[in-house]
């Protein structure tokens, strides 16, 4: 594993502005870990200001004439980068491998995924659509009509770089838009990757750019820079607020799609085989460095027990080999600092009262799935989003109890339920505080095309490639025309 990134000194990206590679005018390069044993994956350049600058005022440049493109060439050119991304999907599992630690089936998962996104986004070419409107001027013809905003700055993190990358991209594209990406520090080396298919696909010089260095030294200049009309950002709830507050007094649109402490709720009556399968998966998967992972889990009393012995035991059995073995669904944590929230997390717990069910130990950069018991409201494990492979069973009593317990969270990204009883599930969906609900399924659920997002400090905005992306990257302009002069009062 360590092997392949052994020779990452030779690798080295710059930045990508206006159709090219570019040095950073800093002269810097930071490191680009492998997290599997922080061993060197690359040197990567760190942007400053001014580079932040260049990319903005690239993008700019692009946009008059990129937003008079016709829908056909954005349709095909986005048509061919899902067929390049197609053609080098070993280029990306081996990117996503290396540089944020992803076990195979992950790494499948999400080259697929973004295939599959920019396909969609090339269908929203032609979706960019107005309508007529009625008037009640004599001889006036009114219509409304979408125009692109501009220049979107786009930030993403670094748990499914590819997929986000391309999340925050192609529809932005898709729509008339130009892009400038600022990529996670802890993985730089797939947005570099993803310029190149952009660039091949033949998407016009400056449409998409690409920053890298670190968010907290250069965010602020980019998500104020007075060029950008959108800002979009991925991550933690911490930086969304901050991003929040500095947009708002400058009126600009945002999306955020920030944190979750989703609830998965298993009643009495449910499949119980099915509903460990999911908890294992929801939790675990990508050792839960998921937003939508299903790190609280309310379980009826009378199968309180029997759940907690069968998720313990497929907890233990999940694969923590190769990455590269299809069998292996647990890698390493993503970074040192990263590490420590999970082992603080975790600490906290047991100081205070929990018990490990299973887990709570590493091997090398790796947390051993963790399931917890006895957790109660002053733990931090309760209330904050962990961003590991870490889950809590809470006992409840009933229905009503899991719902009220499934909305004690400032989060309301994703929840799940099991019952067989579909009248139940539909209430609890009616009920429960999330702007996604899935039943007699888990917690980490998306599509291409769906709404993602939800109430609390789980974001603002739902832009994904589906129908809610129109109103995200897309202003209303009314237009009329007169078929004769206006007699007008005076």
């Amino acid at each position: 594993m360590a092997g392949k990134a052994a020779d990452g000194m030779k690798r080295q990206a710059d930045l990508w502005i206006g159709g090219t590679r570019v040095p950073p005018a800093t002269g810097k390069y930071f490191i680009d870990r492998n997290p599997e044993d922080d061993s060197t994956y690359a040197q990567v350049a760190e942007a400053g200001v001014a580079d932040v600058d260049r990319a903005v005022q690239a993008a700019q440049a692009s946009f008059e004439a990129y937003r008079q493109t016709l829908a056909a060439d954005r349709e095909a050119w986005l048509s061919r980068a899902a067929a390049i991304v197609e053609r080098r999907r070993g280029d990306f599992v081996d990117v996503l491998t290396d540089e944020v630690g992803s076990p195979f089936g992950k790494a499948q998962f999400e080259v697929q995924y973004a295939i599959n996104c920019l396909r969609a986004a090339a269908g929203v070419s032609r979706r960019v659509t107005g309508q007529t409107i009625p008037s009640d001027i004599p001889g006036r013809f009114s219509m409304s009509v979408r125009e692109p905003l501009g220049v979107i700055a786009a930030i993403a993190p670094f748990n499914v770089p590819l997929l986000k990358n391309v999340k925050l991209s192609s529809t932005p594209l898709a729509t008339g838009n130009t892009v400038v990406m600022l990529t996670s520090e802890e993985a730089p080396m797939v947005a570099n990757l993803l310029a190149d298919v952009y660039h091949e696909a033949g998407i016009p010089a400056g449409a998409f750019n690409v920053v890298t260095g670190f968010g907290d030294r250069i965010g602020d200049s980019l998500t104020t820079h007075p060029l950008v009309k959108v800002v979009m950002f991925t991550g933690s709830s911490r930086v969304g607020k901050h991003i929040a507050g500095l947009c708002g007094p400058l009126l600009r649109r945002v999306v955020l799609e920030l944190g979750g402490k989703s609830p998965l709720v298993v009643l009495a009556d449910a499949d119980l085989d099915a509903a460990v399968e999911a908890a294992a998966f929801g939790q675990f998967f990508f050792q839960g460095q998921a937003c939508m992972a299903s790190s609280r889990i309310f379980v009826e009393q009378a199968i309180e027990a029997e759940f907690c012995r069968r998720l313990k035991a497929r907890a233990e059995a999940l694969g923590m080999g190769d990455l590269r073995d299809p069998d292996t669904w647990v890698g390493p944590i993503i970074s040192d600092r990263q590490r420590q929230r999970v082992r603080r997390h975790i600490e906290d717990a047991v100081a205070r009262g929990a018990r490990l069910l299973t887990g709570g130990d590493w091997i090398g950069n790796r947390c051993r799935p963790t399931v917890l018991l006895g957790v109660s409201p002053e733990m931090t494990v309760c209330r904050e989003e962990t961003f590991g492979p870490v889950t809590s069973i809470y006992p409840v009593a009933d229905f009503e109890e899991a719902v009220r317990r499934a909305n004690d969270t400032e989060y309301g990204l994703s929840a799940a339920i099991f019952t067989r009883d579909i009248n139940r599930a539909l209430q609890f969906s009616q009920r429960v505080r999330a702007g996604m609900v899935h039943i007699n399924d888990q917690t980490v659920n998306d599509d291409c095309n769906n709404p993602f997002g939800g109430p609390g400090v789980a974001g603002a905005g739902a832009a994904v490639g589906g129908p809610a992306d129109l109103d995200e990257y897309t202003a209303w302009q009314w237009v009329t025309i007169k078929d004769t002069p206006p007699k007008y009062p005076f």
